[in-house]
């Protein structure tokens, strides 16, 4: 018999394969079951930290061999047989082919020889190569510390979900067999460090885990919320390598005045590591079922995504169309298909698609699915390096809008760009040459063509005094055609019908002069500016507009050189225009201000319609304020104000205030630019916005949001309103802790449009944190 001695022994063992208690852990993870009367308990403390006195880990197993340091107190050696008892703080410490460290710590280890069996009694502790820790009383291992008959068992993953088991035994097979287990993904401790009872666990019958094909099943699974509340979970398995798992979803329950009742369940297929498939079907009380399918796909290119909806109900037309509606009342398939994807090729090249469609326009309102007012398809190649960018693209629309005509919303295709800069070896400025062609067409309106060649040269420099003095040269020429003008029924926009040319250019300075200084506790930035832009007189009725359609006057735009948004429209004449920049910073507190107006200085007249603020030879005059307090406030305002009568023809603000618990954000649109109702895309209209959230009780919140449509008939006779109409309006609760969140949400929708009823709908949210990886 060998004296009581602390040592540290080497001994060669027979190479096997090691146990993953990473893999057990994540598979245990994502199911949830609760049967109190039989489940361990998971919130049981224990040490967590570095196993104490635990010998240097062993050299990297070779050949057969697989070496296992270990320490003790007291070390007992039975010649005749062949055992070996340690006792007293027993640590052993193994390394993989891998160079991975497994630990065991007990009170009582007994190892034969002869059988390679290794008895581990008393206080237990193991510890993976990934961090994962099992507590256990009593456990039978092999000489490679592989795990075999245990009792009253808790699994602590490094990720911080708990399990428990009364009995765990590995079968011939290899896979492992859990009884009554627990699980949970919850905080068992508080703030202070003290236990408490976690939101949730669940709870089985039997786990199984199966280490060749990496998967835990459940077998009689429960997830007890609250110690209250139980559910049955029928059929679940996930994956224990940390990867998805086909399976079933959390189902979604919600309640709307156009289809009653839904509950919404899906089904998740892993066809293989780079893609999956989701499935879900709905069924609703007052329509028929739907079903959807999602399926995704990771290439070493890039990504895509392809979704389709399907069902059959009636809808009510919205519209006088061309034969696009059908008869109201009447049953016909309806469905949705949305599918993008980016492709990176190489370095430079990529590729950007994607196909929006629906069958008519109420369909993705009615299901909740989005409130868009257009479906936008496209396809996009690129090429980017640092001095050039090429895109070759094309894009088709979908109205969403009730009133509108989809004969007349455009297809643009192709459409090309290319641009490229390049250093001014003579005077050290850059230019910027640029290349543009565009083709759009209508089934029941007017066809463009476009194509445009530009260069633009900007110099920028710094004077001995500190201002900034930027010049900037633009020569361009312009080559349209098109075709079906009379279509076109506002004359602004329609231009003359056949070939057309123009010439542009257009030259500028502007001039910068920052001054810094220090006042009310903290530094100000004043930066007056100027510029000077000049342009002959261009042939602008003769274009067609399509892209600059939607112009006014901003902080945005007030020093640029053409105030329109696109290409097609042109500011010519000579204008001067003056502002400021006014920033200041102290401690928590940033608020910076822009105020401008333009001049022109040429008599010629205008393309830019009355209520833009540019019609006049003096502009309107334009600001911008931004104020913040720490994270705490951020305000933003945005105003344009007559130049004659100080009338107020743009005010816009937005606030944001509070923190990531409690917040409340406003926001307020007034357009009163008198524009006349024939421009479309520049009527007047008001609305506010309003939102926030309130947290209280620690862990529960209410929160709410509005829109209102505040426009009257004397400013836009078409918006529908009278001055008060309320749009949307949304309220609802939360609870939220550290691993589940469920939240009821009520939401009245104010107006009907075909067959979307006006109403209230509400929707029940549930989800579990912390439920390891899998589907």
């Amino acid at each position: 018999m060998l004296p009581a001695v602390q040592t540290s022994l080497q001994a060669p063992f027979r190479r096997l394969r090691p146990l993953s208690l990473h893999a057990l852990a994540l598979g245990i993870a994502t199911l949830c079951a609760p049967h109190a009367a039989f489940a361990q308990d998971v919130a049981r403390p224990v040490d967590t930290g570095p196993i104490a006195g635990a010998p240097a880990a062993p050299p990297v197993s070779t050949g057969e061999t697989e070496p296992v340091a270990f320490e003790a107190d007291d070390v007992q050696y039975e010649q005749n047989s062949e055992v070996v008892t340690a006792t007293g703080n027993v640590v052993l410490r193994r390394r993989d082919d891998k160079g991975q460290v497994q630990s065991v710590r007990a009170d009582k280890v007994t190892w034969n020889r002869q059988s390679g069996k290794i008895l581990a009694d008393g206080n237990v502790r193991m510890v993976d190569q990934d961090g994962n820790q099992l507590y256990t009383e009593q456990v039978e291992l092999t000489d490679e510390l592989k795990t075999g008959m245990m009792e009253n068992l808790l699994l602590v993953m490094r990720e911080g979900g708990r399990l428990a088991a009364l009995k765990g035994e590995r079968i011939a097979n290899g896979d492992v067999i859990l009884n009554k287990a627990a699980y949970t993904g919850c905080d068992v401790t508080d703030d202070d460090g003290c236990p408490k009872k976690p939101s949730w666990r669940i709870v089985a019958k039997q786990v199984i885990y199966s280490d060749t094909q990496k998967r835990v099943r459940f077998k009689d699974a429960r997830i007890e919320l609250f110690g209250v509340v139980q559910l049955p979970l029928l059929g679940l398995t996930i994956s224990t390598d940390g990867h998805a798992v086909s399976g079933f979803l959390m189902p979604d329950l919600k309640s709307s005045p156009s289809n009653g009742i839904e509950i919404a369940q899906s089904y998740y297929w892993k066809l293989a590591e780079n893609r999956d498939l989701t499935g879900t079907v709905s069924a609703f009380t007052q329509a028929a079922p739907m079903a959807s399918l999602q399926y995704r796909a990771l290439t070493d290119k890039g990504a895509y995504q392809i979704t389709g909806l399907a069902t059959a109900s009636s809808r009510i037309p919205i519209y006088s169309g061309t034969g696009e509606e059908i008869t109201s009342g009447e049953r016909s398939f309806r469905g949705y298909i949305f599918a993008n994807g980016k492709f990176q090729l190489d370095d430079n090249w990529s590729v950007t698609a994607s196909i929006r469609r629906a069958t008519d326009r109420t369909f993705l309102r009615r299901y909740d699915n989005n409130r868009d007012d257009r479906l936008r398809s496209m396809v996009e190649v690129e090429r980017i390096d640092q001095d050039s960018y090429f895109t070759i693209a094309g894009y088709a629309t979908q109205t969403m809008v009730a009133n509108r005509t989809q004969g007349l919303i455009p297809v643009a295709l192709p459409m090309i760009d290319y641009r490229r800069r390049i250093d001014d070896p003579l005077l050290g400025g850059k230019f910027e040459l640029q290349a543009n062609s565009l083709a759009i067409s209508r089934t029941d309106g007017q066809d463009t063509q476009r194509a445009f060649a530009s260069a633009q040269w900007s110099l920028r420099q710094l004077t001995n005094m500190g201002q900034e003095i930027t010049f900037t040269g633009l020569v361009r020429g312009d080559v349209y055609h098109s075709s079906d003008n009379a279509l076109t029924t506002e004359d602004l926009y329609r231009g003359l019908s056949g070939w057309q040319q123009r010439g542009i250019a257009t030259a500028a300075v502007d001039v910068k002069w920052p001054l810094v200084g220090q006042a009310f506790g903290g530094t100000q930035v004043l930066t007056p500016r100027v510029q000077l832009v000049a342009s002959p007189h261009v042939k602008n009725l003769a274009i067609p507009n399509e892209d600059s359609r939607a112009v006014d006057l901003d902080t945005g735009n007030l020093f640029a050189l053409n105030r329109f948004p696109g290409y097609d429209r042109v500011e010519d004449g000579v204008r001067f225009t003056y502002g400021f920049d006014w920033q200041f910073e102290r401690p928590r507190w940033k608020i910076k201000t822009t105020v401008g107006q333009s001049v022109r200085l040429s008599n010629q007249n205008t393309v830019l319609p009355d209520g833009t603020g540019l019609s006049n030879k003096t502009s309107d005059i334009v600001g911008r304020t931004e104020i913040r307090y720490r994270d705490f406030l951020n305000f933003i305002h945005r105003f344009r104000v007559d130049k004659d009568t100080m009338a107020v023809r743009r005010n816009e603000f937005d606030a944001v205030i509070g923190n990531t618990q409690s917040y409340l954000e406003l926001g307020y649109t007034r357009l009163n630019r008198n524009i006349v109702n024939d421009i479309e895309d520049l009527q007047d209209r008001e609305e506010l916005r309003a939102a926030g959230r309130i947290a209280f009780a620690r862990y529960w919140s209410m929160f709410g949001s509005a829109v209102v449509n505040m426009t009257s008939r004397k400013d836009n006779p078409e918006y529908g309103s009278n001055g008060f109409q309320p749009l949307r309006t949304r309220f609802g609760a939360a609870y939220e802790d550290d691993c589940v969140q469920i939240s009821l949400t009520w939401r009245r929708d104010y107006v009907a449009l075909g067959d979307v009823k006006r109403g209230d709908s509400f929707q029940l949210g549930f989800a579990l944190k912390n439920i390891g990886g899998g589907g």
